[in-house]
């Protein structure tokens, strides 16, 4: 399967992103999204690494933008109480169908159909902020905004960690097989295959990443094909 990888892909859209999308192939989308993030998007070594030492010390507040079905939301605040630690997650997401949809998931969890800019606006903070899958849906100039947003998110101390696929070969074709067996059962009915295979052509490199992004920000990188963009608030009393 050859694929054009030389550069991001911005004028491809994915499928789930159309508001006139079948409903049916989303909301099935959004059901199964829990089985990709769990292969490749180690939300679990992120909860015990940033997450649960700060939640140790004291009550925490999580918001995950741009959640879709609430998958990692939900997961986050399942850890969190097996672990008897004080976790509120809430999970942002503007597309009211996606915020329709997870709330009927429930899970403990707090949702909200909003902008960052809306919370940015209302004055609200946040400990941690975080997202999963979402940089690679914005251009330059909203990756920008998104930024500047969740740093105004978090107080002193705080965390932003915005998480996505790297755009590469191994990447591209590692997904493509490893979908393939599944794509007539599991993931039949949803956009999950194709819509994956776009996000990794609209995604970034880290060297793309790394440059436009305001000082402050860490591009790090991990296996399989992992970009964290991370900030870090100094602790004001450290």
């Amino acid at each position: 399967m050859r694929a054009d990888l030389s550069a991001r892909a911005v004028d491809e859209r994915e499928l789930m992103d159309d508001p006139d999308a079948d409903l049916r192939m989303l909301e099935r989308t959004y059901e199964r999204f829990h089985l990709i993030n769990s292969v490749v998007s180690r939300w679990r070594a992120v909860y015990r690494r940033d997450i649960r030492p700060r939640a140790r010390v004291r009550p925490i507040r999580i918001l995950d933008v741009g959640a879709g079905g609430g998958d990692v939301s939900r997961a986050l605040a399942d850890w969190s109480r097996r672990d008897g630690l004080a976790v509120e997650v809430t999970a942002l997401d503007a597309d009211a169908r996606a915020d329709r949809w997870a709330r009927s998931r429930g899970g403990g969890v707090e949702y909200r159909c909003a902008y960052t800019s809306d919370l940015v606006d209302a004055g609200a903070t946040f400990d941690i902020v975080i997202s999963n899958h979402l940089l690679h849906h914005l251009c330059d100039d909203e990756l920008t905004a998104l930024l500047g947003e969740s740093a105004a998110l978090v107080p002193d101390g705080g965390l932003v960690m915005h998480r996505d696929i790297a755009r590469g070969r191994l990447a591209y074709l590692g997904f493509a097989a490893g979908t393939l067996p599944f794509a007539r059962n599991l993931l039949a009915g949803s956009f999950i295959r194709a819509d994956g295979l776009t996000s990794i052509r609209r995604a970034y490199t880290p060297a793309e990443l790394a440059a436009v992004v305001p000082s402050g920000w860490q591009v790090r990188t991990a296996f399989p094909a992992r970009l964290e963009l991370r900030y870090e608030v100094p602790d004001a009393g450290s």
